[in-house]
């Protein structure tokens, strides 16, 4: 029996196991609702100079202490230096979505590296590296996760690109540790044990057979993290260490200059608040709809 012919069942199964998976997706309404959600609000984000009839910081109204609600020439109303709160939601669509992503993108590199490292590793040394890297993973998931981010934020400055790290760091003993676990279940299949018995090189075997089929527990998690990243850098903003700028339209910043003003101007805070719950619920959705999809046990 050639190599190709031993593997070649896994492949055929893999790839079964994709198809399926994005058949049963396109079938489950809640994914098809979050996904246009997202569809939506990414749309929002690259043609907010389309959609928004101002700039984020132009200033179309006078100060008011009292900021002036909705109203037809103000969707959203106006805050109290003037500026239109429609406009300001839209061009926030670009930095909140981009803090997601980008979160999860320094969480997910991070953690695919350790937890591959982690999961291949063999021989005495391995096993050393192993236990080194999950003990290191152990200690950061025994601090609160917001904790760890505020921790991470002071030391590395204000700013929405240090935040934007500092999620991502806190996201990456979850990625390292799921994706090892996956791994070590994989080595053991039966496709692998036959590529190995048949002279598979270990790097062809990591490459080639094992990562492929223990990334997919990782892109679940990774979609769920990104609502979770958005959630976070609004709590981080909302406890006063988000970016020091005071014009930068981020929904977790308005958030936060506008708390006080929740009893004679509630219209600040539900705004973006609402577009924060619809773009966390949206990504949740997706995420929840890829996980009864790609779980085998569901």
């Amino acid at each position: 029996m050639s190599l190709v012919e031993a593997i070649s069942p896994a492949l055929e199964e893999r790839s079964g196991l994709w198809r399926d998976a994005w058949r049963q997706l396109a079938r489950n309404p809640g994914a098809i609702i979050g996904a246009a959600l997202v569809l939506a609000f990414l749309a929002i984000a690259v043609f907010a100079p389309l959609i928004a009839p101002f700039g984020p910081d132009q200033r179309v109204g006078g100060l008011a202490a009292v900021p002036p609600g909705p109203s037809p020439g103000h969707l959203f109303g106006l805050d109290e230096q003037g500026r239109d709160v429609y406009s300001r939601v839209v061009y926030g669509a670009r930095f909140s979505l981009a803090v997601g992503v980008v979160s999860v993108a320094v969480g997910l590199c991070g953690g695919l590296v350790l937890g591959a490292i982690a999961g291949a590793a063999s021989g005495r040394i391995g096993r050393v590296l192993d236990t080194v890297i999950m003990r290191l993973m152990d200690i950061m998931l025994a601090i609160p996760s917001l904790l760890l981010a505020i921790g991470l934020v002071t030391l590395l400055d204000r700013g929405l690109a240090q935040i934007m790290v500092a999620v991502g760091i806190v996201n990456i003993p979850i990625f390292a540790r799921l994706l090892r676990g996956t791994m070590l279940g994989v080595r053991e299949s039966d496709y692998v044990l036959a590529a190995r018995s048949l002279g598979a090189p270990p790097r062809r075997l990591l490459l080639t057979h094992i990562l492929p089929n223990s990334i997919a527990p990782v892109i679940v998690q990774a979609t769920l993290a990104m609502a979770t990243a958005i959630i976070d850098v609004a709590g981080l903003s909302f406890l006063g260490l988000g970016p020091a700028d005071p014009a930068l339209p981020e929904w977790g910043k308005i958030l936060a200059d506008n708390f006080n003003r929740m009893q004679n101007a509630p219209h600040l805070v539900f705004f973006p608040g609402s577009a924060i719950v619809l773009s966390v619920l949206a990504i949740n959705l997706i995420g929840d709809g890829l996980r009864e999809a790609i779980d085998p046990r569901l």
